[in-house]
């Protein structure tokens, strides 16, 4: 039997695809990367905004096209499947199976009956087969979410906040590194609340204290800090830590007291001010990230103005904004989206037209300063490799660095550099010393 992964969405998803193929790899699935020597293929979907639901039901149907030819079984899981299985039976006769989250305690009973080869029960406890980049894997700490935000559709799909021990957290750690990984970047839902469900207690500062005396690790990346969850302990561990980056990835969503009361956000335009001060008093060169809805129903002209002065007031490193988008299943669904399309667009001009005069302010205080990357690629028409610093994590959002070296320099080596310019959100640099 051979068998084709396509994993669509989150880092969070990719870690179920990598938890699918570690399973699959241990029960001697043949694994095939060409749609055309698949017998199966099954595609872990993601169905948390429109645009990522049309994405999988696109790739469903043109997979699907392939069982005129080749292909034996079409396997869909994931969020999609979660949130519309009934009607995705009805409505895709074409896939053999739709599998729920909700399920996969039982995956390997479910893939064994319509595959038709053995297959253990035992996805999740099986090495997972990373995907991706040999020195880099994100480690989900906690699944699920109970913040309950007006606009969101997680806790329908993923459930209540569900931290993993952080004994079984460790464990993978260690297996990672064994493999090679270098940088460990955390992911849940909302990191920062990881531990809360076990005791009401905020375990995130003690789990990064275990995992910061790991041998062999060189970066640890946390993703998803809620504003109202980033204590001072969090901070001082942070600034304390031998290889916790000082990247922080804040995902406020919007700068007005009132517009954050609707979306049932904790906290205010004034406490996100707080933290991001307290946090770069402790850490200078810390990197901050947010994400921005901006044209949330009955979102005024002086709420998009608070949005405006808080990235004036914040000066975020980097900023990824979206206009709001009815989300079924959620409680905003039921408030009118008052807010005109070509409003909604202008105010998302406007935010995204101030970040980028504060960003190319703040990247440009990087010139002439010395930095450690990761190196993970050539520019294959310039020849100039393509790294990272700390402050960009490895989603292709933030940026990247470049250089060029006379040297042949391995993929997946830390190297030191010396910044020299900037473009966009590139910085280009010298080297000045290989294997830092």
């Amino acid at each position: 039997m051979k068998v084709g992964i396509i994993s669509l969405g989150c880092a969070k998803n990719l870690v179920d695809t990598e938890n699918l193929l570690g399973l699959l790899a241990e029960n001697d699935i043949e694994l095939v990367t060409s749609y055309d020597d698949a017998d199966a293929i099954i595609i872990n979907t993601c169905g948390f905004i429109e645009s990522a639901k049309k994405e999988s039901i696109d790739t469903i149907l043109r997979i699907a096209d392939l069982k005129e030819k080749n292909l034996k079984k079409l396997i869909v899981m994931g969020c999609l499947s979660q949130r519309y299985k009934k009607d995705l039976i009805e409505t895709l006769p074409e896939v053999d199976l739709f599998i729920a989250i909700d399920e996969y305690d039982n995956l390997g009973l479910i893939l064994s009956d319509v595959l038709g080869v053995k297959i253990t029960n035992t996805y999740g406890k099986t090495p997972r087969k990373l995907s991706g980049k040999e020195w880099m894997a994100y480690l989900r700490i906690a699944d699920g979410c109970d913040n309950k935000c007006s606009y969101c559709a997680i806790p329908n799909i993923r459930g209540p906040l569900k931290s993993r021990s952080e004994e079984e957290i460790i464990e993978e750690a260690k297996e990672l590194i064994q493999q090679g990984v270098k940088e460990i970047n955390l992911v849940a839902q909302d990191a920062s609340r990881y531990g809360y469900d076990m005791d009401h207690t905020l375990h995130l500062s003690s789990l990064l204290k275990k995992l910061d005396v790991l041998e062999g690790i060189n970066w640890i990346r946390i993703l998803y800090l809620y504003p109202d969850e980033i204590p001072d302990d969090l901070i001082e561990t942070m600034k304390n830590g031998k290889h916790i980056l000082p990247y922080f990835d804040i995902p406020v969503q919007h700068g007005s007291d009132r517009i954050l009361k609707k979306m049932n956000r904790r906290g205010s335009h004034a406490l996100i001010v707080e933290r991001v001060q307290k946090i770069r008093e402790a850490l200078p060169d810390a990197f901050l990230r947010t994400t921005l809805i901006t044209g949330f129903p009955s979102e005024t002209e002086e709420d998009h103005q608070e949005t405006l002065r808080m990235i004036k007031e914040v000066e975020w490193d980097h900023l990824g904004a979206f206009t709001y988008s009815k989300e079924e299943d959620t409680p905003a669904y039921s408030m009118e989206d008052d807010v005109p399309e070509d409003i909604k667009n202008q105010r998302l001009q406007e935010i995204l037209a101030l970040q980028a005069s504060i960003e190319s302010k703040r990247y440009s205080k990087w010139i002439g300063k010395e930095d450690i990357v990761l190196v993970e690629g050539i520019d294959a028409l310039t020849g100039m490799y393509i790294a990272r610093s700390a402050m960009f994590a490895p989603d292709d959002v933030d940026g990247s660095v470049r250089f060029s070296s006379l040297q042949t320099i391995d993929l997946g080596t830390f190297v030191k550099v010396k910044y020299k310019k900037v473009s966009n959100q590139t910085l280009i640099a010298d080297v000045v010393e290989e294997n830092a």
